[in-house]
């Protein structure tokens, strides 16, 4: 027995992460994998960080390693030289480790394929908290401590609330107020820049107050006329301030003439029962979505036209008539701006046309999510979504 346990503390054991809000969970999981051997901690630096979740760190890896060493669990710690998901790999092959520990929801068949290229064991854990500590998650930590504005999911049409689009036809664009049940990556199409924007003007919530009025305030707030540059659509700041479903009528202006919501508790969970979202990656820094833009009135009336289908149909609870229109409003968006379909796009689409029955990008594209139509929610690899209800 005391051979086995002298043999088993000389292991070496591997775990990798940000830890950019270092909490007792992460405190528990050091503890629970140093069970296994001498424990090395891979950090994910400043820039990985900042690449993979398009925000800064909320302490520099200085800070960071500094503290994960100072854990009595921790062996040594190091900040990984890689960028990525994978950027450990370098850290793996310094440290020599024998077992390689992920919490469950961190862990991946890449991984594991990465590990039996090595050799080194691979160990997925359960999340258990230290006993008499409440769960933790850096995901639950910040639903706890930021901001718990909207987000907004546009669902189609959209495109159709900038003026040079819509002075070849009027039209509608539908959009849904979604609870920040998650952290959504930002530069993703969740309309994360207005959502910013209304952090300066409410940082935690918004007040109980007229939807639209707050809507018009925060468009005028983002779009500064003494601002050279783009205007952001007035979808943005409907989506995210007026609850439920909403359609939103645009004729030439950038705010619309008119606007529609829907607060039927059946239709809102009808549509929560049928959309999802698929993590792809952050748009890139430079990419241009209006670039090589082809704006025709043939194509704006498909665009408009899609929007009517799919505004009737998810009144009707059609899902396949839902289903055709929503992809119809996505092929007319791409018509029109091509570059939406970014390298690495119709990789993701691939991978799940036969799993899904429509699909399209959130927002402008060039990144983000993919927004599923389903028959049902798969058990994984999505995002459920959660509509905002009215509790005025």
């Amino acid at each position: 027995m005391n051979t086995e346990n002298s043999q088993q503390r000389n292991k070496r054991v591997f775990v990798s992460g940000c830890y950019d809000m270092l909490h007792s969970g992460h405190v528990a999981f050091f503890k629970e994998a140093s069970r296994y051997g001498d424990l090395y901690v891979g950090i994910g630096s400043d820039a990985t960080i900042e690449q993979l979740k398009s925000r800064k760190t909320v302490y520099s890896e200085q800070e960071r390693l500094y503290m994960v060493k100072a854990i009595r669990y921790v062996t040594d710690a190091f900040i990984n030289p890689g960028a990525g998901m994978m950027d450990f790999v370098e850290t793996v092959d310094r440290v020599k480790p024998d077992i390689f520990v992920v919490n469950s929801d961190g862990g991946s068949d890449i991984k594991r394929e990465f590990c039996r290229q090595r050799g080194i064991e691979y160990i997925e854990l359960e999340r258990t908290p230290e006993a008499g500590l409440k769960a933790r998650s850096t995901t639950s930590l910040r639903k706890e401590v930021h901001s718990m504005l909207p987000y907004r999911l546009d669902l189609a049409g959209t495109w159709i609330d900038q003026p040079y689009v819509s002075y070849h036809g009027a039209g509608w664009a539908i959009t849904i107020s979604l609870e920040p049940t998650t952290e959504f990556m930002e530069r993703a199409g969740m309309s994360t820049s207005t959502r910013n924007a209304a952090r300066k003007i409410w940082p935690y919530e918004l007040p109980a107050y007229n939807e639209e009025m707050m809507a018009r305030l925060l468009f005028c707030f983002e779009n500064d006329p003494e601002r050279d540059g783009h205007t952001s659509g007035a979808q943005d700041a409907i989506g995210i301030c007026m609850s439920g479903l909403c359609r939103h009528y645009y004729d030439s202006r950038y705010w619309p003439s008119r606007i529609e919501s829907c607060h039927d508790e059946e239709i809102l969970s009808w549509l929560e029962s049928h959309l999802c979202l698929v993590p792809m990656f952050p748009r890139r820094l430079g990419t241009s979505v209006v670039d090589g833009k082809d704006i025709t009135t043939a194509k704006v009336k498909a665009l408009t036209t899609a929007a009517d289908n799919c505004w009737n149909a998810i009144m009707a609870r059609d899902l396949d008539r839902f289903a055709q229109a929503y992809q119809a409003s996505f092929e007319a968006q791409i018509a029109m701006f091509p570059a939406m379909m970014a390298d690495g796009v119709q990789d993701y689409i691939d991978a799940w046309r036969n799993r899904a029955l429509a699909w399209k990008m959130t927002g402008a594209g060039g990144g983000g999510y993919l927004a599923l139509v389903v028959d049902s929610l798969p058990s994984e690899g999505v995002i459920p979504i959660k509509i905002r209800r009215n509790n005025q």
